[in-house]
């Protein structure tokens, strides 16, 4: 069985195409331009395969409510040329094929849950910081959405007190995103956040953030496992920092035995995206 994937990112488009196993067989990308141009480059691909089926994660946000009359469409965007455009409509008539549709942070957390760091346990968190903040929670191979897709990274948290940045979040200022995103470092510094790996106040204060929001999704949610990657975690030293933030911000009132398996990092590398994408699909079609 071949399955369509579509990793539906604000910055480019990945599309791969797999089995139901998750093991890719070709994949490329594309810069994401109008929707008509990069669905166009999209269906080029797929043309010289048989998929049976199409499994997306998107940028958000969209509307994923089932009962509402424009189920699949994205919403309010900063893309302009994308906003409020029926993406499910026009890629069940691009392909004629089941589609199946999910955020891009909703498939990355079930393609680490299925391939990945979480392929042993019930329930695990992906959270990606990057370029902005995103979460997903799977549960016995379920994504958690209520009436709508969760937006974990918009999460109000205390600031550091080192911090006087007032975040740059043009909706909450001082949100998860507003302070910890891959944006927010740049902003507060004045460089991108690979640039500053050796300023250990940057990495300190990071940390304080991170840590912050995964003990609220813990304590809440209580997943098995917490994955955390995208572009700022490329920076490997903030794994201790945060678990160790973590366990002081708990302050015991969870018994946690090892920080250091509960708090991982990704083990699908980039490719969290299109593995969600395919198992998004295989879910429903099985």
């Amino acid at each position: 069985m071949l399955i369509g994937a579509i990793e539906a990112g604000g910055t480019k488009f990945v599309c791969a195409v797999g089995d139901e196993n998750g093991r890719i067989i070709e994949k490329t990308s594309f810069p994401t331009t109008s929707p008509e141009d990069t669905l166009v480059m999209a269906k080029k691909f797929f043309s010289s395969f048989k998929i049976e089926a199409l499994g997306v994660g998107t940028f958000g946000p969209v509307n994923l409510d089932r009962k509402s009359t424009t189920y699949g469409t994205i919403l309010n965007t900063p893309k302009i040329k994308w906003r409020y455009y029926p993406l499910l409509e026009r890629l069940k008539t691009d392909y004629e094929i089941p589609v199946y549709l999910g955020t891009d942070v909703n498939a990355a957390s079930l393609g680490e849950y299925h391939f990945g760091a979480g392929e042993q346990v019930d329930s695990c968190l992906y959270m990606t910081v990057g370029t902005g903040i995103g979460a997903g929670f799977v549960i016995d191979g379920e994504v958690f959405q209520g009436k709508n897709h969760p937006e974990m990274g918009h999460i109000l948290i205390k600031p550091h007190p080192n911090d006087s940045f007032i975040g740059s979040c043009p909706s909450h200022g001082s949100c998860l995103e507003g302070l910890a995103s891959g944006t927010a470092m740049e902003k507060r510094y004045g460089v991108k956040a690979h640039l500053l790996e050796n300023i250990d106040h940057v990495w300190e204060i990071e940390a304080y953030y991170l840590a912050q929001a995964l003990m609220n999704y813990y304590v809440i949610l209580s997943p098995e496992k917490m994955i955390v990657g995208g572009g700022v975690m490329k920076q490997a030293k903030l794994y201790t920092m945060v678990q160790k933030q973590f366990m002081e911000l708990l302050n015991g009132y969870l018994e946690v035995e090892h920080v250091d398996e509960l708090i991982v990092a990704p083990k699908l590398e980039d490719e969290q995206g299109v593995k969600g994408a395919i198992a998004l699909a295989i879910k429903d079609l099985v």
